[in-house]
C-alpha cells in the first residue's frame, strides 16, 4: 500500500520504519536536520536491542510533492495541522483513508456522533472549525497512540515501550477499510484492534495524558516519580476524577479503574512524557488538545473542574513564557563545588 506519514517524528517515524520494512511504499513528511539525515542515511529505528533501517522511502518537507495515497497517517501535533490543511488535499484520492494520531480530544470528536450536544466544533483545538469543515469526516479513522518513542538524534528513532495502535470508525461500524488498516498495522509488527467505541479509548489514554503531561512539564519529573510522590499522585487522582465526570456526561465509559490507570503509568518507569520532552527542547506545548479541550467540554457539560483549571493555567503560562522568550527549560547538573581549604594557625 502507498502510505504517507505526515509528521515523521518519534511516533510517525516509528510507524514509517516498520511499515517500510513490511514492504509498503512509504513517504515521510519531516523537516530540518531530521529530514536531512533521513535523506542522507535513511530512517533508523532502535527497538528491543536491535535496529531497523528504512532507506527506500521518499522524504520531503513539501506535502504537495506527493501524489494521492492509499492511507495517510496524520502524526502531527494538534496545533500543527491547520497550517498544512490545504496541502493535505494533494494526498487524497477518492478512497484515501486518513488515520489521526493526535493526543487529546480530536477536532472530529462530534463528527458522526449521536450526541445530545449536537455536531459542534471543539474550538480549543479547531478555532473557527477549519478542520471540522475542511476535512471530510468520511475519510477519518480514529486511533489511539500507546507507544512511547523519542528522536534519539536526527534520523534515529528510539522505541521506549508499547506497540498498540487501536483504530475505529467514527460511527462505530466495523467497515472493511478499518479492518484493512488494522491488518496493515498488524503486518508491520504493531497491535491494532478494531474498536466499536474509539472515543472511549481516547478518553482512557487522555485520562493519563491530561494529568501526567502537565505535571511533568511543571516539575520535570518522570512518570514513575510523579506516581510515587504522594502529593502528585493525589493531584493526578483528583484531576482524573474531574475528567472522568466530563467524559461520562458525554457518554464515554472507562474499562479500567482510576488506580489501575495510575499503576499503569507508574509501571512505564523513569520515562519523560512527550510534554516534558517538548519543554526541554523549547517546542510549543500540546496543552490545548490534552487539557484545554477537556475544559471546554466541561463547560459544555456543566462539570466543575478546579484542579484541571489550575494545571491548565500554570502550564499555559509556561508555554507562553517559552515561546515569548524563545527558551527551553531543562535541568542541568550543578557544578561540583570547589573544596575549600583553610589554614590552621599554630601557636
Amino acid at each position: 500500500m502507498k502510505v504517507c506519514v505526515v509528521g515523521a517524528g518519534a511516533i510517525g517515524g516509528f510507524l514509517g520504519v516498520r511499515l517500510a520494512n513490511a514492504g509498503h511504499e512509504v513517504s515521510l513528511i519531516a523537516r530540518g536536520a531530521h529530514l536531512a539525515a533521513i535523506r542522507q542515511k535513511g530512517l533508523k529505528l532502535i527497538q528491543d536491542g536491535g535496529q531497523l533501517l528504512a532507506r527506500d522511502v521518499v522524504a520531503t518537507d513539501r506535502i504537495t510533492d506527493l501524489a494521492a495515497q492509499d492511507v495517510v497517517l496524520l502524526a502531527l501535533k494538534a496545533h500543527q495541522i491547520a497550517p498544512v490543511l490545504d496541502d493535505l488535499n494533494a494526498l487524497f484520492g477518492p478512497q484515501t483513508a486518513m488515520v489521526t494520531l493526535q493526543n487529546g480530544i480530536p477536532w472530529w470528536y462530534f463528527h458522526r456522533l449521536n450526541s445530545p450536544y449536537g455536531a459542534r466544533v471543539v474550538e480549543t483545538v479547531d478555532p473557527g472549525g477549519a478542520l471540522f469543515n475542511g476535512i471530510d469526516a468520511n475519510r477519518i479513522i480514529g486511533s489511539v497512540v500507546y507507544p512511547a518513542a523519542t528522536i534519539a538524534e536526527p534520523g534515529v528513532i528510539r522505541h521506549v515501550e508499547g506497540i498498540r495502535f487501536p483504530v475505529g470508525e467514527l460511527d462505530g461500524s466495523e467497515s472493511q477499510r478499518v479492518q484493512q488498516i488494522a491488518a496493515l498495522l498488524e503486518d508491520a509488527g504493531f497491535s491494532s484492534r478494531v474498536l466499536a467505541d474509539i472515543r472511549a479509548e481516547i478518553w482512557l489514554k487522555l485520562w493519563g495524558n491530561l494529568t501526567f503531561n502537565p505535571i511533568s512539564a511543571l516539575t520535570h519529573a518522570t512518570l514513575e516519580t510523579i506516581c510515587r510522590f504522594p502529593m502528585t499522585r493525589e493531584l493526578a487522582a483528583t484531576m482524573m476524577t474531574e475528567a472522568q465526570q466530563v467524559a461520562e456526561r458525554l457518554g464515554a465509559s472507562f474499562r479500567v479503574t482510576l488506580e489501575k490507570r495510575i499503576a499503569g503509568a507508574e509501571a512505564v518507569g523513569a520515562h519523560k512524557t512527550s510534554m516534558l520532552q517538548d519543554v526541554e527542547a523549547g517546542k510549543a506545548l500540546e496543552i490545548d488538545g490534552m487539557l484545554g479541550a477537556v475544559l471546554e467540554l466541561a463547560d459544555v457539560t456543566g462539570v466543575d473542574t478546579p484542579a484541571l483549571h489550575a494545571l491548565y493555567a500554570c502550564t499555559s503560562l509556561l508555554n507562553h513564557t517559552m515561546q515569548e522568550q524563545g527558551i527551553r527549560v531543562r535541568g542541568e547538573p550543578l557544578p561540583v563545588p570547589e573544596v575549600e581549604t583553610s589554614r590552621v594557625a599554630s601557636n
